[in-house]
């Protein structure tokens, strides 16, 4: 079949500040070894945010790279970087912080590839869709729209190039099915969730990381789902109800018309998203291949 854009899927990768050392060994031997990788599978973008920015959301306290050699990384290789500004809690008097706006101006600036925001809160989707309007937005999964409806008028927003939609509606076929293709060309599933398909505590959790972004006291969220306590595990999630495999995109997804993908774990280790890398997009027979590279390139920290 011929590779077009209706057939191709597009990931969209954590780790944009996290992960610098990983994506600064991974990108040049994807580049260079593309028969490595699946033909169909493409990085369209890594999102992130530095430790510290108080619209942060999602994840709290990570991120050290300069956002300078961030963007040149992204840049020399075709790749969007997409600001993790998802904090939920964000009033007025938060929309002058100096660091995010200057990040925004940063990245707004950039020739070459579109960068865009991932963002929750409408006040702060008002205020750089204002005064930086090269940057595209992408409506965050940390909304927790679970009801189908309400994540269709999401969709139907024109402010949004994409839409994340809570993992919990990832297998609604029928009603997936049925959206035209302008809709299916917004919606960016979220593969590999390892949250309890039932848990109830979501929004909460999210929230607690937006307070804790705006440097409020407030105690540590605690998970109540069954094994929260072990972290995250991949093998784990990968009996989520919600979670997607490279085969579902191959025969299920892709043949429906939707082509955009995201993979979370900006909170965890470069090991962990190692395996992601290698998982979905890189070929069975060269998975051992691709992780000697990297191991053996001195950048990965196991411990």
């Amino acid at each position: 079949m011929e590779n077009t854009k209706k057939n191709i899927a597009y990931f969209h990768l954590p780790g944009l500040f996290e992960f610098y050392d990983l994506y600064s060994v991974f990108l040049p031997l994807y580049r260079e070894h593309r028969e490595y990788f699946y033909d169909r599978f493409e990085i369209a973008s890594v999102y992130g945010a530095p430790a510290d920015c108080i619209w942060g959301g999602g994840r709290v306290g990570y991120g050290e790279c300069k956002a300078e050699d961030v963007l040149a990384l992204m840049n020399e290789y075709g790749i969007s970087s997409r600001l993790t500004f998802s904090n939920s809690l964000l009033r007025p008097e938060h929309l002058t912080d100096r660091k995010c706006n200057a990040l925004c101006e940063l990245f707004a600036a950039s020739k070459g590839v579109q960068n865009g925001v991932i963002i929750h809160s409408d006040l702060l989707l008002e205020h750089i869709k204002k005064n930086y309007p090269d940057l595209y937005f992408v409506s965050s999964t940390t909304k927790v729209q679970t009801d189908f409806d309400e994540f269709l008028s999401e969709t139907e927003r024109s402010e949004f190039k994409y839409v994340v939609p809570d993992f919990r509606l990832n297998k609604q076929y029928d009603k997936l099915a049925v959206l035209p293709q302008a809709m299916k060309d917004k919606v960016e599933f979220l593969c590999n969730e390892c949250c309890s398909f039932y848990c109830k505590d979501r929004k909460a959790c999210y929230e607690n990381v937006s307070r804790k972004n705006l440097g409020e006291s407030c105690e540590d969220h605690i998970c109540k789902a069954p094994d929260a306590k072990d972290g995250y595990r991949f093998s784990r999630a990968m009996k989520n109800p919600a979670f997607i495999s490279t085969d579902d995109i191959m025969n299920t997804y892709l043949p429906l018309g939707f082509s955009n993908f995201k993979i979370e774990g900006r909170g965890l280790g470069s090991a962990v998203n190692l395996e992601f890398l290698l998982y979905y997009l890189t070929k069975p027979e060269y998975r051992l291949t691709v992780r000697e590279e990297i191991y053996l390139d001195s950048m990965l920290d196991l411990f």
